[in-house]
């Protein structure tokens, strides 16, 4: 998100941080997309109250919450790669106050493939297996509303060479292999009062504990990781004067006891505890006609970052009919999990060196850095048409990074202190339109300058395209009688030149060009729906069957110096063809009250 990775973007489950430290190089892989309600997307620094780590953006997902949910889902899918899985969701409301459901969620890839014939597998086999019981009570009467979240998940992976066999070849030279094993136990919960005479005024509390447990090893190098993590937030929402001037204030507090080893060209335990006391203030004012502010600040005591402030400032004013300018700024720290967040690294035969000592993060300085960001929507009408068009630039300026060095040599990998300049200039343009009744059509340019100041020199970052395209037409058929209907979706997906880590000092046999080849991908689905409750797709992935030939260096022979594999740029196993169904079976019965609830709900999440 505008140039950054996941490590710069906090992720968030109903406004609780949940992807964090051990588990943010995985991002939203380990969460199920039929368990997802709504997805709410911020860019920049975003709010004060979900914590001060966010830098480039806020991702919050809300999960399918049991008071609206249907009895019985079902999502069976398989594809060509033999990646199957199957979603099943168990919903009972046992009385008009107290509801919940059972997520179920599995899938293995059972196939080795190797399409690009480079000795290695595509993708990695393995399978997972994810539980999520929720809970919900609701009193709409008394403004109370309670969640409780109880999750297992457990997943393994199993990489490398073609003839690796992990019963016989584990962390040997008999063939090069990687298996990554990870367990993930949740407990979280969610309490809010809405003040029955005082709709405006609430108290919410949030808790959550996560265990989120990993053992791995990338042919003979090691890494293991286990972090226990408790978050718990206590929010009050008010007004002052009158409904447009509202007010969030509250206590943070988390811990994170992280237990880690890693074993490379050294072996060493980094276990470490940190753990940090806020508090917050975020005031909002709307017109309710066309301007709004919001500015919030939070104060926190960390054990290693020391006592800080995070401010930020987020503006939204309609100049004009059907336009919005939006303008933000704010600042972002966070102690950077320099091993967790590139475990990519670990497939390689580079040697780790961090150059820094006197820091209390891996001896490194914590990361801090400054969000600017201004946004331009119209919608208006062509040729008739709805259509609207979006701009956004956004600038993220670095005080300090956790500076991740592959290019002063192909045998190393560095970590150490930013000294000089780094920073991520990110601005695109969207423009959609309704062409015809049920025909849309999208499409959005963007464009990235991320620059990073190395000890060879400023560069731009690596495996990142500065110019990127994208295509998107939907159409979709009347709604018949019983619920028939047709849908397809076509997305083109072009990604530019991505400069290449450093390689020009290795043998002429194993040396890449300086950069990738710009190349593009074409998704196509079909959606056919026979009724409301039962419908089959089919679709496919990169149709154009554009594959990376040389994405691993030196890959007749994984134990030798200049062995890489982590500089995939693009698709290895080519075009990809899947298809699956989904069946449901919905309540006969009206959800008691969905509205206050869903009230309730509000004022609980909005923030």
């Amino acid at each position: 998100m505008l140039g950054l990775t996941s490590p710069y973007i906090l992720i968030a489950e109903e406004n609780i941080p949940s992807v964090r430290g051990a588990s943010q190089a995985y991002g939203l892989s380990f969460v199920p997309g039929t368990w997802v309600e709504s997805i709410q997307i911020t860019k920049g620094a975003g709010s004060v109250i979900n914590g001060y780590e966010s830098i480039s953006g806020q991702i919050n997902y809300e999960v399918l919450k049991p008071v609206n949910d249907i009895p019985f889902f079902l999502n069976v899918y398989g594809s060509q790669d033999s990646r199957y899985e199957i979603n099943t969701h168990f919903n009972n409301k046992f009385s008009d106050k107290l509801s919940s459901t059972l997520f179920l969620h599995g899938n293995t890839r059972v196939e080795k493939n190797d399409m690009n014939n480079d000795g290695f597998l595509d993708g990695p086999i393995g399978k997972q297996v994810n539980i999520l019981n929720r809970w919900q009570y609701n009193d709409a009467e008394n403004g109370i509303v309670s969640f409780l979240n109880v999750r297992y998940m457990n997943d393994e992976k199993q990489a490398g060479e073609m003839s690796f066999n992990p019963d016989t070849d584990r962390l040997t030279t008999n063939a090069w292999g990687s298996e990554i094993n990870t367990e993930k136990i949740e407990i979280s919960n969610k309490t809010g009062y809405v003040f029955p005479d005082m709709p405006y005024q609430s108290f919410g509390f949030q808790n959550s504990f996560q265990s989120h447990k990993q053992d791995s090893y990338f042919g003979l190098s090691q890494y293991d990781i286990h972090q226990k993590s408790f978050y718990s937030n206590l929010l009050f929402n008010s007004i002052i004067n009158n409904t447009k001037n509202k007010f969030t204030t509250g206590l943070n507090f988390t811990y994170d006891d992280y237990n880690e080893f890693v074993a490379v060209n050294f072996s060493r335990d980094f276990s470490r505890i940190d753990n940090s006391v806020s508090a917050f203030f975020e005031y909002t004012y709307d017109n309710s006609d066309n301007f709004s502010l919001v500015a919030g600040a939070r104060v926190d005591n960390h054990n290693r970052l020391g006592t800080f402030v995070t401010p930020r400032l987020h503006i939204r004013y309609n100049p004009w009919k059907e336009a919005v300018i939006r303008a933000s700024a704010g600042r972002g720290k966070r102690a950077a999990n320099i091993f967790a967040e590139n475990q990519q690294l670990f497939a390689s035969n580079r040697n780790f060196s961090i150059l820094n000592t006197d820091g209390k993060l891996y001896g490194l300085n914590p990361e801090i850095a400054w969000n600017y960001g201004l946004s331009f929507i119209q919608k208006f009408k062509l040729v008739g048409k709805e259509a609207e068009v979006i701009l956004d630039y956004y600038r993220t300026d670095f005080q300090n990074q956790a500076v991740v060095d592959v290019d002063a040599s192909p045998q190393d990998v560095l970590f150490y202190n930013l000294d000089g300049n780094s920073f991520a200039n990110s601005f695109q343009a969207e423009f959609s339109i309704d062409l015809m009744t049920h025909l849309t059509f999208k499409t959005a340019y963007k464009y990235y300058d991320v620059q990073t100041q190395f000890v060879t020199g400023q560069m731009q970052r690596a495996l990142q395209a500065k110019h990127r395209v994208f295509g998107n037409l939907a159409y979709e058929t009347h709604i018949k009688g019983k619920g028939q209907q047709w849908k397809f979706d076509v997305t083109y997906n072009w990604l530019g030149e991505q400069r290449l880590p450093y390689t020009q000092s290795n043998p002429v046999q194993y040396r890449l060009d300086e950069y990738a080849p710009a190349f593009g991908t074409l998704n196509a689905q079909i959606t056919r729906t026979f009724s409301s409750t039962f419908e089959v797709y089919v679709g496919g992935e990169n149709m154009g069957n554009y594959k990376q030939m040389n994405g691993i260096v030196q890959n007749e022979n994984p134990f030798g110096t200049y062995f890489d594999s982590s500089m995939i740029y693009g698709p290895t196993f080519g075009a990809m063809y899947y298809a699956g169904l989904r069946f449901k079976i919905k309540d006969k019965k009206d959800n008691h009250k969905v509205e206050e609830h869903q009230h309730i709900e509000g004022e609980v999440h909005d923030h």
